[in-house]
């Protein structure tokens, strides 16, 4: 086994690593300190996109007839690997991306997790059995291969997003092709690199870097039968379009805006650690990321007497050290987008309470201060868009039915989170949240391996993605009548 070499980083196609056609690279630049250079690595473009198709066509009808039992076999192996890496891994994620050591290894045990289960739907990926109306007639259905399939996934979760899809794409017997973002090309190197340790047959797994070029590419191209894509609404909108006319697959995981409302009757004190921990874990880098606190007026300053002390306190720092709370976004684009997305609050009459600045650190790194803003308008800019970073917006409501109004107020669905000790309000929030994952007095963010992640309204497009409606996407259902 020879691990990819972070300072060289290629292209993994047919089963061997090689560098992009065009001999293009770009730099992989660590968030926390610009001045650590990872490395550089291939900057694929059109043709390398073809290649790594060529491949997975090539490979696609061996890798279907071996059947889902020992296709999970691999798998399997390859969970054991990344197990025994796990600490390569978390140091790639945290050097690369940003987010603290602690939560990178939080990342790769839930990729493990994901892993494990789809392991297990091996033995469960069945059809039904249904009265004929003929005699002598079985009435079956059964699954097939979706076909070559391209997964094209984002920076912050850059080994549990790849492993979402690439796990259950290879177990239903589609070969496939990895576009991850050019920001964590390292972390993706690693994980393909252990499925190849594992047994897995050449071109069944193909890896391209780059940025836009490729991915586009994946998806016009005639060949491929589905895009399994993780981002940003707009570019989620342009796959559709540009498929649409092929009438292409795609399973499309976008944006969020996410709201936990905190009730007259909450327990204040596990509020705020789901606030802290939704708002400003992982610098609030997820989709489903709280960034919203919608609060009935008559408990919101005593919310902020716990919440705001508590967000003052975080230590900014580069996430391999053990001190720090909260690390970098991930570049100087997410950082810009923030501080512009403050300035903008305030300027529509917002308060910062806490935080609204970039932090200044002894290295040059893309840090920005966990922010609080107060006196938001539910309608305003900074509480209809997503921020993807430390930026919390707190929002006054009288109410469940206020509460309610305003958390469905935005485009997104992605999460819906409520504290209150009322069971009556705690299951008509569940009917009434329009967003895919829900959380009653816990923290918004996290979910389950055998639990669907999905959104709703402009978050999602397409089948769900993890749990056993995950096949939806990569296979087709087949019927058959079969006369004895």
């Amino acid at each position: 086994m020879v691990q990819p070499d972070a300072r060289h980083l290629l292209n993994h196609i047919g089963g061997q690593w090689v560098a992009a056609g065009s001999g293009e690279t770009r730099p992989n630049l660590n968030p926390a300190n610009t001045g650590d250079v990872i490395g550089r690595f291939s900057e694929a473009g059109a043709k390398d996109a073809a290649l790594a198709v060529d491949a997975a066509v090539a490979a696609q009808p061996a890798w279907d007839a071996k059947g889902p039992i020992d296709r999970a076999a691999v798998l399997a192996a390859a969970g054991r690997l990344i197990e025994e890496r796990l600490e390569d891994f978390a140091a790639a994620i945290t050097r690369e991306q940003g987010k603290r050591l602690a939560e990178a290894r939080g990342e790769v045990r839930r990729a493990l997790a994901i892993l494990d289960f789809t392991v297990g739907e091996a033995r469960r990926l069945n059809g039904v059995t249904t009265p004929a109306e003929e005699p002598r007639t079985i009435a079956m259905t059964f699954r097939r291969p979706l076909g070559v399939v391209g997964l094209i996934t984002p920076w912050n979760f850059p080994v549990a997003i790849p492993m979402w899809k690439v796990a259950p794409a290879l177990l239903a017997g589609c070969a496939a092709v990895l576009k991850p973002s050019p920001l964590t090309p390292w972390t993706s190197a690693l994980l393909v690199q252990a499925f190849a340790d594992a047994g897995l047959p050449p071109g069944v797994l193909n890896l391209i870097q780059g940025d836009r070029d490729p991915g586009e590419a994946l998806v016009t191209d005639p060949r491929v039968a589905g895009i399994s894509f993780t981002g940003s609404l707009p570019v989620g909108q342009a796959i559709n379009r540009a498929g649409a006319g092929r009438l292409l697959r795609t399973q499309l995981e976008l944006g969020g805006k996410n709201a936990l409302i905190v009730l007259a009757d909450a327990d204040l004190e596990a509020a705020t650690d789901a606030i802290v921990h939704g708002a400003f874990g992982q610098s609030g880098q997820r989709c489903s990321a709280t960034s919203r606190v919608i609060v009935d007026r008559t408990v919101r300053d005593d919310l902020l007497r716990l919440l705001v002390p508590r967000v003052e306190a975080m230590r900014i720092g580069p996430g391999d050290e053990d001190w720090a709370d909260i690390g970098p976004v991930v570049n100087d684009e997410r950082q810009l987008a923030c501080l512009t997305a403050v300035r903008t609050a305030r300027a529509a009459g917002a308060q910062v309470v806490c935080g609204g600045e970039a932090a200044e650190l002894d290295t040059p790194g893309y840090f920005v201060q966990p922010t609080v803003l107060t006196d938001v308008a539910w309608d305003s800019a900074i509480a209809q868009e997503e921020v993807f970073g430390p930026v919390l917006s707190v929002i006054d409501c009288e109410g469940y039915d206020d509460a309610m109004r305003i958390s469905n107020s935005v485009q997104y669905g992605m999460s819906g989170t409520i504290f209150t000790q009322d069971p009556a309000l705690m299951f008509q929030a569940l009917q009434d949240f329009q967003a895919g994952m829900l959380h009653v007095n816990r923290p918004g963010v996290g979910a389950y391996a055998h639990l669907p992640h999905m959104g709703a309204k402009a978050s999602q497009l397409g089948a769900p993605e993890c749990s056993p409606d995950v096949w939806n996407f990569y296979t087709d259902l087949r019927s058959a009548c079969i006369r004895y």
